[in-house]
């Protein structure tokens, strides 16, 4: 009975001190102090946005001016906007960051300086990173490629979506969409440069006249050249190479504007091969048949 009355003098005891600690804590500054981080916070989030608008709005502003007032091909200046678009993100939101830790209540200071020593822990697992950043950069400084462009980077090609200090974005011509580590990129083959070469070659028996078939050909590039600025540079001649054992081939070589080769090579194509039916001549349909004796 006494062990119980202890126990009850003790709980009350207890309860009583929990109840003094209650009441000296100043609920009502607690609340106004969380309500004013609250709305610092809110303030800090809205100046934030308007200045991500507002700066995304300059950044637009001054690239589109300059485009227009140099008559610039815009592929430079897109791969320029991208990261300029990239690099102010990523400012303004560390400072939005730092900022709310600020109002939290957090010493910003000495986590930077902790974020280095274990920067620095983890340099020799970061080097593919480091690497990535400085071979983009080395790529955007030498200007081996701007958005826009028609590469081949190793066994992929096509056309380039993004270029940044990380990685490179291409996007193959059936849709697929690469993202390439820039540290992986060592030959940058850029097929937007300069004029591309169109080789067209058809198949023929060697028993053929060729002078039929040039007439033929010579014919399909006096009427349909001129209809097609893409072509640059004209075929000079009709000529005919060896393409195997007892083969040989038509070839017409013209030069066309970078990114357009592909689509001049299947039109002349099919218009070479059309002309030289309608005029008579019989194109085998293997590399290996040979007419009827």
């Amino acid at each position: 009975m006494d062990q119980t009355i202890e126990a009850l003098e003790k709980l009350e005891e207890q309860k009583s001190l929990l109840t003094e600690l209650l009441d000296t804590i100043q609920w009502q500054e607690i609340a106004w102090s969380v309500i004013i981080t609250l709305l610092q916070i809110v303030f800090a989030l809205i100046i934030f946005l308007i200045i991500k608008r507002v700066g995304r709005y300059v950044i637009e502003k001054i690239f589109t001016r300059y485009m227009n007032k140099r008559n610039t091909v815009p592929n430079r200046l897109n791969t320029l906007y991208k990261l300029s678009k990239n690099i102010f993100n990523a400012v303004i939101y560390f400072f939005l960051v730092y900022t709310i830790l600020e109002l939290l209540g957090f010493q910003v200071a000495p986590l930077i300086a902790s974020a280095g020593v274990l920067g620095l822990a983890l340099s020799l697992g970061a080097q593919g990173f480091v690497s990535d950043i400085v071979n983009g950069f080395m790529i955007l400084l030498e200007k081996q490629m701007d958005v826009g462009d028609v590469v081949r980077i190793s066994d992929v090609t096509g056309t380039v979506e993004d270029v940044n200090l990380k990685t490179t974005k291409i996007k193959d011509f059936d849709g697929t969409t690469h993202f390439i580590p820039n540290r992986a990129i060592t030959i940058v083959s850029n097929q937007s440069r300069s004029d591309m070469r169109v080789l067209i070659q058809i198949r023929l028996y060697p028993s053929t006249d060729l002078e039929d078939v040039r007439k033929a050909l010579e014919n399909v590039n006096r009427e349909a050249i001129l209809n097609f600025e893409e072509i640059t540079i004209e075929p000079s001649e009709i000529s005919f190479v060896p393409v195997g054992p007892g083969q040989l081939a038509a070839q017409v070589i013209m030069y066309t504007k970078a990114g357009t080769q592909y689509g001049m090579r299947n039109t002349f194509y099919e218009k070479y091969v059309n002309a030289l039916r309608e005029s008579g001549i019989d194109l085998p349909n293997t590399t290996l048949e040979l007419p009827n004796a």
